[in-house]
C-alpha cells in the first residue's frame, strides 16, 4: 500500500517535505481489531507538532493522521457487531488501558497508557490502517467521507473544549485562532447557545472575515481588545502570546480553555503575565488533554442532529506535505483533508 511516512522529526522551515511516499505491506488486524481501507484523513496542527518535535516523541517511522474515515476490509476473530464494508472512523484516541482510575471514570484521555493515533500507532496518511474495534466509530450517513474526517478531531476536541468552558446561554465566548476546530465550535455555539455572542481573534483578515460570515459578532487581531469582556475563551493557537492576550480579554471569574498539546517557542512561558491584569479576580486557565471515546460518539450524534458540516480544502495523499505547509503558513479557512480512497 501507499503511505506518507515520517522517518525523523525536522524543522519544517528547513525541510518542507518531511513525509516520504513509500510502498509498505498492508497491516493485519489483531484478534480484537479491524482493517480499514482509508478513504479520507484530516490534516491537523498536531501533526506539525509531531514533525517538529513538540509532542511526546512519536514512534518512528510513523504514519501520521488521526482523523480517519474508511471501510472495513478485514475483521479480527474476536470482533463482533461490524461487517465488511461498514464505514468507520478513527480519532486521536487509539487505545487506553481500560483498568486505571481514569478509564474507569470515563476519562480515558488521562490514562497513563493512552496511545494516540498517528503518534504511538500508525494512522491514516495511508491506504490502509488497523485499529481495535472499540476505538472505531460508526459515521452518520449525513456526512460524506471528506466532511466526516475533520469531525473526528477538530470537531470532537472542539466539543470537549466547549464543554470545559462551562458556558451558559447568553454569556460571551471568545475564540482565539480560527481554524478547523474553532470554526466548528462557532457553529456548535450558534446551535446550542443561540443567545451567546462569539468574538474571534485571528491572525489573518481571511480568517476574521470567515468568522463573521459564520456568525461571529466581532473579529479582530490576536492582540486587539474585544468591545466587551468575555466570560469564556477557547484558545486553539500554536503560540504563547495569544494566551496572554486572551487573559486580558477575560471577564472576572472567567475561564480560558487551552486546546493545544504544546506551544511553539521553545522555553517561552507565561512569564509575561501581569497578575492584576491577567489572572486576578478569580480567572481560571484549564488545559484540554486528548479526547475520550464518549467525546467522539456524543459529538458525532450532535453533529448529525444539527447537520454540522465543516468547510474543507481537498488534497491528495501525495500532497500531504503541501497540505501541512499550507496549514503552517497560510490563512486557514476550515479544515484540510486528504482524499485517499
Amino acid at each position: 500500500m501507499k503511505a506518507m511516512v515520517l522517518n525523523k522529526p525536522c524543522n519544517l522551515k528547513e525541510n518542507p517535505t518531511p513525509l516520504e511516499l513509500m510502498e509498505i505491506p498492508v497491516p493485519v488486524p489483531d484478534a480484537d481489531g479491524i482493517l480499514l481501507k482509508v478513504s479520507s484523513c484530516g490534516v491537523c496542527h498536531t501533526e506539525l507538532d509531531e514533525i517538529e518535535g513538540r509532542t511526546p516523541p512519536p514512534r518512528l517511522p510513523i504514519i501520521l493522521g488521526h482523523q480517519v474515515i474508511g471501510r472495513v476490509e478485514a475483521i479480527g476473530k474476536q470482533v463482533s457487531g461490524v461487517g465488511i464494508g461498514d464505514r468507520m472512523g478513527v480519532a486521536w484516541i487509539f487505545s487506553a488501558c481500560g483498568r486505571c482510575k481514569f478509564c474507569l471514570a470515563g476519562m480515558q484521555n488521562l490514562c497513563p497508557e493512552f496511545q494516540a493515533t498517528g503518534r504511538d500507532a500508525n494512522g491514516g496518511y495511508a491506504q490502509y490502517m488497523t485499529v481495535a474495534r472499540g476505538f472505531a466509530y460508526t459515521i452518520p450517513d449525513i456526512f460524506s467521507d471528506m466532511e466526516a474526517a475533520p469531525l473526528l478531531c477538530a470537531g470532537a476536541i472542539g466539543y470537549r473544549s466547549l464543554r470545559l468552558t462551562g458556558l451558559k446561554d447568553g454569556q460571551r465566548l471568545g475564540l482565539t485562532g480560527f481554524g478547523a476546530s474553532a470554526h466548528l465550535v462557532l457553529k456548535m455555539v450558534k446551535h446550542r447557545y443561540p443567545d451567546t455572542d462569539v468574538y474571534v481573534f485571528a491572525r489573518s483578515a481571511v480568517e476574521r472575515q470567515f468568522a463573521l460570515e459564520l456568525g461571529a459578532v466581532w473579529a479582530g487581531g490576536t492582540a486587539e481588545r474585544a468591545p466587551h469582556k468575555l466570560d469564556s475563551i477557547i484558545d486553539t493557537t500554536p503560540a504563547w502570546q495569544p494566551i496572554v492576550e486572551a487573559l486580558a480579554n477575560l471577564e472576572s471569574g472567567g475561564r480560558l480553555v487551552i486546546n493545544a498539546i504544546r506551544k511553539e517557542g521553545g522555553k517561552q512561558s507565561l512569564l509575561d503575565l501581569d497578575y492584576p491584569q491577567h489572572l486576578w479576580q478569580e480567572k481560571e486557565i484549564k488545559s484540554v488533554a486528548n479526547i475520550t471515546q464518549a467525546d467522539v460518539t456524543e459529538f458525532l450524534s450532535l453533529a448529525a442532529d444539527m447537520g454540522l458540516k465543516p468547510e474543507i480544502q481537498e488534497f491528495s495523499l501525495e500532497q500531504a506535505n503541501e497540505a501541512l505547509m499550507a496549514l503552517k503558513d497560510g490563512p486557514i479557512r476550515g479544515a484540510k483533508v486528504l482524499k485517499i480512497g
